[in-house]
Formats: structure tokens, sequence, C-alpha cells
């Protein structure tokens, strides 16, 4: 195999060639091929051409990487998502357009449906009161079993709050889904659903499906520990049925502001967790009630105002913010927050008190539904 050696005429880079007083048969000499071993050296001349450098193809961005080519640092509540690749829009902005429009819609219909859902409730409930006088009836004359487990369980399921009932569907749904991550083949599908990030293809649906989404344990543990913690005065001050149009809108836009925060910042990457909901539970309480005394789970001497730690948490989420902590979505946590306040100030007023038209709307098409279809003989 021949050796190739590459030598450059001088146009301002190369060696200049000239006779310096040599005679032709010393220059002829000099420029002769040299030769190794048997085998030639085979010298080109490389000459400066006119063609122009091929433009260089965009690479699609790799989660691990930011803008400025310093390396992302994971954080271990997040699973790894070194070899999935995201693809950010040349136009930032653009890319909040469908996100923005998805969380107006969605919150809409959150609480249309939980006006609904209410209205359905209230109307049930005589009906519900005959059937549980009846039912009761018929357990006083039915020979009771000793040991019934279903029996235990009901009795169980009787003892617990409002709140706590309402927000056991929530807790089921999350260890659901953290079994599902479990499941290697379906890795590909949950980062892509059940991870929110701007740089995605997928950018509506996992804002909603990534607040029942936890990687670890210990992430989910505390978040749903917290959540029942405050499910009772949650559900006390709202009503089981706002409850849940809240903490749904709450998540999604939680994670919208968690998008803004990316697409500003350029610090691309993928967030999951009920935490953004869940601090608008825990903002809610604290903004109704301020003067509660709270503890924290590993110390319970130490006690304090959930006015102050409100004011905490809102603070250590804006510094995480600023400063661009990665370990939690600082940004999510702190427009969970923001709405949780808004809410329990303002949004009460200002849509669940508006909810009459929605309802009389529904009322009509329930009880004029049967009529129209019942026709005349």
């Amino acid at each position: 195999m021949a050796w190739r050696g590459w030598a450059q005429r001088s146009w301002g880079c190369g060696q200049a060639w000239a006779l310096g007083g040599r005679s032709p048969e010393e220059l002829t000499t000099a420029l002769a091929p040299p030769r190794l071993l048997g085998r030639r050296f085979n010298f080109f001349i490389q000459q400066k051409s006119g063609f122009r450098k091929a433009p260089r193809k965009v690479e699609p961005r790799r989660s691990d990487t930011g803008t400025s080519g310093e390396t992302y640092k994971r954080s271990a509540l997040i699973p790894p998502v070194e070899e999935t690749v995201f693809y950010p829009s040349p136009y930032p902005i653009r890319t909040l357009v469908k996100p923005l429009f998805f969380t107006v819609g969605f919150t809409g219909c959150a609480f249309g449906s939980a006006a609904i859902w209410q209205y359905e409730s209230l109307k049930s409930r005589v009906q519900s009161y005959f059937d549980g006088i009846k039912a009761d009836w018929l357990d006083s004359i039915r020979p009771q079993k000793e040991g019934d487990f279903r029996k235990e369980i009901n009795k169980w399921w009787n003892n617990l709050s409002d709140g706590q009932r309402t927000v056991t569907g929530i807790i089921a749904a999350n260890v659901f889904v953290f079994c599902l991550w479990r499941v290697p083949s379906l890795q590909r599908t949950m980062i892509k659903y059940f991870t929110s990030n701007p740089a995605s293809k997928v950018l509506c649906s996992p804002m909603l499906l990534s607040t029942f989404s936890h990687f670890s344990l210990f992430h989910m543990a505390a978040n749903m520990y917290v959540l029942w913690s405050f499910s009772s005065s949650i559900v006390n001050i709202l009503g089981q049925e706002q409850f849940m149009a809240v903490y749904l809108s709450a998540g999604v836009i939680s994670n919208f502001v968690s998008y803004v925060c990316k697409v500003a910042t350029g610090r691309y990457g993928p967030s999951l967790g009920a935490s953004g909901a869940i601090m608008t539970v825990l903002a809610a309480v604290c903004t109704k009630i301020p003067d509660g005394k709270l503890a924290i789970i590993f110390l319970p001497m130490f006690t304090f105002t959930a006015g102050n730690a409100l004011k905490a948490i809102i603070a250590m989420d804006t510094a995480g913010m600023i400063l661009g902590w990665k370990f939690f979505d600082h940004a999510a946590h702190l427009g969970g927050a923001l709405f949780g306040i808004w809410y329990i100030t303002y949004g009460h007023e200002l849509i669940w008190k508006n909810r009459e038209p929605l309802v009389k709307i529904w009322h009509e098409m329930r009880t004029n539904g049967p009529r129209k279809g019942g026709g005349s003989k």
C-alpha cells in the first residue's frame, strides 16, 4: 500500500520553492520522489479550489446537552434519557402556542365537567338516601358473616374522610404508572408520553400524563404522602368536584409554566411528577389557613405556620429557577404554588361561582332529552 503525503504550494500557507543559487540538476534531485524500503511516497500538489464548504447538517439535540454545550446533569428523579433524541424548534416561541391553547381548553373542560359532576351528585343524593335506608334494613335482617374480608374493607373505606377517599384514586393511578416504568419494553413510550419536554415531538398530552408519572419510588412516596396529608383540608375547602378540577388543571398549568421557563432559558430536559399539582393544593390550604401549624415528617418537633412555610417554599423555588438548579423542576413548583394562591384568592369567585349558566344548560338537556326522544303516538 502506497504512503501518501501532501505538499502545499506557496499561497500564504506552504513553503516557497526557489532556485536560491542551486543548479537545475540539484533542484531536480531535491524534487525527485523519495524511496523508503522500496515503497514510493506519492506527493500531490494541493491547490486552493473555488468549491464552497458544504453546509453543516443540523443535528437533533439530545436531552443531556444544553444550548451552551454544557453537560446536562440528570436528576435522580427522572429516567435515563441519554439515548432519546429531542427536536427543539428553530422558533422556540412557536412551540408554546399549542400548549397554551391546550392549557386553556383543558382547564375550561375540567371545571365544566366538575360543575356537571356536582349537579349529578346533588341530584342523586335523595335517591342514595333512600337506598341507604333500605340497605341498612336489609343488613339488620341478614345474617352477618364474621371475618368477612369485604366487610373489613368497607369498614376501612367508610372511616376515611371525603378528601382521603377522593385522593385514593389519584394515588392508585400514580402507583399504576410507576409500575409501567419498570417494564423495559415500555421505556420509549413512557418517555414520550409521560415526561413533559418542550423539545419533544409530543407536547400536549404529556402535560397531563406526566402529573401521574414518577420514576423514583422516593419521589412518588413523598408526593403521595403530602397529597394524603392535605386531602381532607383541601376537599373541605373546595369540595370533591371542584378539587378534582383544580388538581388536574394545576398539573397542566404548572407544566406550561415549566415549558415557558425551559424555552426562555434554553435548558431543555424532561420533567415528570405530581409536584406541581401538589404545590397548588399546599398553597391553597396555606393561603386559606395561614395560621395552621405544619411540621416536617422526619422532624415533627419543629413546627411552623402555614403562611411562613408557603413563603419559604416560594422563595426557594424562585431562587432555584433563577440559578438554574436542576434537581427539581422549580418553575413547575412555582407555577403550581402561584396558581393555588390565585385560585383561592380570586379564581373561586371568578370561575366556580359563575358555573350556573352551564348547569342550567345541562339541566335543560337532561329534562328535555327524554321528551324529544319519546315522540308522539
